[in-house]
């Protein structure tokens, strides 16, 4: 897969935006295309991008303020069809659950091990590009 992906990255904080798109880096493995970040601070355009369906992935900071990301990957699984995977980041590993309860695809615990993150983030992307075959 040599084409770019679009991972959107959602925070009210710069400083937490840029620390998961530096674990990341712009290549989360060899076997994927480089990465195009989109950063959001606010809900507004981050559902506007969502619902254009031009987004490969979704990394929202389960923190964020005044709406975390907890409740709007919630949110957005049960109310976009065909949902791009959303990982959410946690700054307890004892919140884990309520990512689990999002329904979102893989969680992230603060502070971010770029070896983790990357490869994370890389198995998620895999997950969502192989074919589902219906029989």
């Amino acid at each position: 897969m040599s084409e770019s992906m679009r991972i959107l990255v959602f925070s009210h904080r710069a400083e937490v935006r840029e620390s998961i798109i530096m674990a990341i880096g712009r290549r989360p493995a060899a076997d994927l295309g480089r990465v195009e970040y989109v950063e959001h601070d606010g809900v507004g355009n981050l559902l506007a991008d969502m619902d254009e369906g031009t987004i490969d992935l979704a990394i929202l900071d389960g923190e964020a303020q005044p709406t975390g990301g907890i409740g709007l990957t919630r949110q957005l699984k049960n109310e976009i069809d065909d949902c791009p995977p959303i990982v959410v980041t946690v700054r307890r590993k004892d919140d884990r659950w309520l990512a689990t309860w999002s329904q979102a695809d893989a969680v992230l615990v603060h502070p971010l091990d770029p070896l983790t993150a990357a490869e994370t983030v890389a198995e998620v992307l895999r997950a969502r590009r192989v074919p589902v075959v219906h029989g």
